[in-house]
């Protein structure tokens, strides 16, 4: 699976612990399995991937009801050239972030995510199932509510 690592990463932002991340990437594989016949070609390959894993953890959320933490959290990417120090401050970093991205409400969650894996407004849009317009003014709306909860954390 080409995209294996970025839908880690997005089921790692709707659950609290790997293992949980771990099972909602499986419930991932198995419902994009299902719904590989359903391919159209309507869009790109990965724009249905992510629309079907994006579903996915909507409705892991909505069972779920619980806030996540970032306790047992696996960061996938690591520079093998970095320091011990530098790795260290790295990672520290992105559990800054990811703790803050876990704080913010699903609508905002979910397009700040999307956008961080390096998707255009357009393939956010049909992704979430919203206007290109509303992915500006939700991204925008998170960028704040983040640039707050980092200051506060600081």
């Amino acid at each position: 699976m080409g995209n294996r690592a970025a839908l880690r990463r997005l089921a790692g932002s709707f659950t609290r612990s790997a293992s949980d991340r771990d099972d909602l990437v499986q419930e991932i594989a198995m419902a994009l399995w299902r719904a590989l016949p359903s391919f159209r070609g309507d869009c790109s390959e990965r724009t249905f991937v992510f629309r079907i894993a994006h579903n996915r953890c909507i409705t892991h959320l909505s069972k779920r009801r619980v806030t996540v933490s970032l306790e047992e959290n696996e960061i996938d990417v690591e520079d093998p050239n970095a320091t011990a120090e530098v790795a260290l401050a790295e990672e520290q970093e992105r559990e800054r972030l990811l703790a803050a991205i876990r704080e913010l409400p699903a609508i905002h969650r979910e397009v700040i995510v999307l956008a961080l894996e390096g998707m255009e407004y357009q393939e956010i849009a049909d992704v979430v199932g919203i206007s290109e317009s509303n992915v500006g003014v939700r991204l925008n709306r998170s960028r704040e509510r983040l640039k707050k909860l980092l200051k506060e954390r600081s």
